[in-house]
């Protein structure tokens, strides 16, 4: 009975979200995920709070910061490769980055309690054309705290033009939901 209760606690993990630990991997029996189903919620603009200061070493490039963005949409994506529902969403998010770049809409990963190699091998396989924050001990997720649990991956937030978050998803972001999302606060 033990064994089967064990087993369908990690089955609920693994088919509602995923959550980290301090080797960066899920275990069975971590209840720190929180169950999204990737719908985005958009914010009025007038209960929209100020982005908290992001920067961070990228996986294999120069340092990111959302400062280095000021005045553009930008899109942040919580993540790690261990992730299952992280690897099904990464083709949704590279083909709205991709569509959406030229308007002006940037994206920033964040890779969330990975291990490195483990995160620059899914990023080459994926080739998402934007750069990911290696966020290991998950800073980047706790100083969105309030707006997004810090075990909630994947997480999508958009930051709008004024730098302040104007929709989240928690879960797997879906095409359609993404691009009408992005699109709105593109264009307010």
């Amino acid at each position: 009975m033990r064994a089967t209760s064990a087993s369908l606690a990690l089955l609920a993990l693994l088919v509602a979200g995923c959550a980290g630990n301090q080797s960066g991997q899920p275990q069975a029996g971590d209840t720190r995920f929180i169950a999204g189903d990737g719908k985005m919620q958009i914010f009025a603009a007038a209960d929209r709070k100020p982005a908290p200061a992001v920067e961070g070493p990228t996986l294999e490039g120069p340092p990111v910061s959302l400062a280095q963005h000021k005045g553009k949409v930008v899109v942040l994506n919580f993540w790690a490769s261990w992730c299952g529902p992280c690897r099904a969403e990464a083709p949704v998010l590279k083909d709205v980055a991709a569509k959406t770049k030229a308007s002006g809409v940037e994206f920033v990963g964040v890779d969330f309690k990975d291990r490195k190699a483990d995160a620059i091998a899914f990023e080459r396989t994926e080739q998402t054309g934007y750069p990911s924050i290696f966020d290991q001990p998950g800073k980047v997720a706790l100083a969105f705290q309030g707006t997004v649990p810090p075990a909630a991956i994947p997480s999508t937030l958009i930051i709008d033009k004024q730098g302040r978050v104007a929709a989240r998803a928690l879960g797997a972001v879906k095409y359609n939901d993404l691009m009408s999302a992005v699109t709105k606060v593109r264009d307010e």
